[in-house]
């Protein structure tokens, strides 16, 4: 399902499924038409069916187990995270140039933007989400002090083009995080707005939500 906002970007929904390595193949595709003006900037939202996936920074080391759960390097920032059905991924596609103009294009300013973005959509669920020096994504603080992880960000540009973005862990099986050390660090552990919330979250109430605040959230 294609969509398109005020922003002047596209936006793919994705209902079932998408194999990581399949998405990988098509991020690359719409980067290079987006380079070349053959085709708009787009934010893709989708699941993805279980999978590891290795920043350029992911050490051997973070990877605690093996299991039969795929793995794929990818050229990404970031070390390795987990991508399972029940998470939310939103694959950022954005000519950057474009989207900041008339300003420059700033890589830290954008990294900020989708910060906000994801901090915006977890407000509308009361969940206070933050941001630490030194820890990439978005992490929440438990109703016992323990911080923990809820969504992870990572990105890539060309020829400032955006590709890969966020994670949103909306209701997924956070087993599969004790195989790795999420993101490199392993002080902290990960939750979920389903698992703060105790309760389940409407899929389309919350795609609309992303798209809302996508285009409310300012650069």
């Amino acid at each position: 399902m294609l969509q398109k906002s005020n922003h002047n970007v596209e936006w793919l929904i994705s209902k079932d499924l998408v194999h990581f390595e399949d998405a990988l193949i098509f991020m690359q595709e719409r980067v290079e038409k987006i380079i070349k003006n053959e085709a708009k900037s787009l934010i893709w939202i989708l699941e993805h069916y279980p999978v590891y996936t290795a920043g350029i920074s992911a050490q051997d080391s973070d990877l605690l187990n093996k299991t039969d759960i795929p793995i794929f390097k990818t050229n990404r920032g970031g070390k390795y995270t987990y991508h399972c059905p029940g998470m939310k991924i939103v694959y950022v596609m954005l000519d950057l140039k474009r989207f900041f103009a008339p300003k420059a294009p700033d890589v830290a300013e954008f990294v900020e933007f989708m910060e906000n973005w994801v901090i915006d959509v977890l407000e509308e669920f009361g969940i206070k989400g933050e941001i630490r020096k030194g820890r990439v994504g978005i992490w929440v603080t438990d109703k016992n002090g323990v911080e923990k992880k809820i969504a992870a960000i990572g990105i890539k540009l060309k020829k400032w083009v955006s590709y890969h973005g966020i994670a949103i862990n909306l209701s997924p099986d956070l087993s599969g995080f004790q195989n790795i050390v999420p993101c490199g660090i392993k002080e902290f552990g990960v939750t979920s707005i389903e698992e703060i919330l105790k309760r389940k979250v409407d899929d389309e109430e919350f795609i609309l939500l992303l798209t809302r605040k996508f285009s409310e959230c300012k650069i």
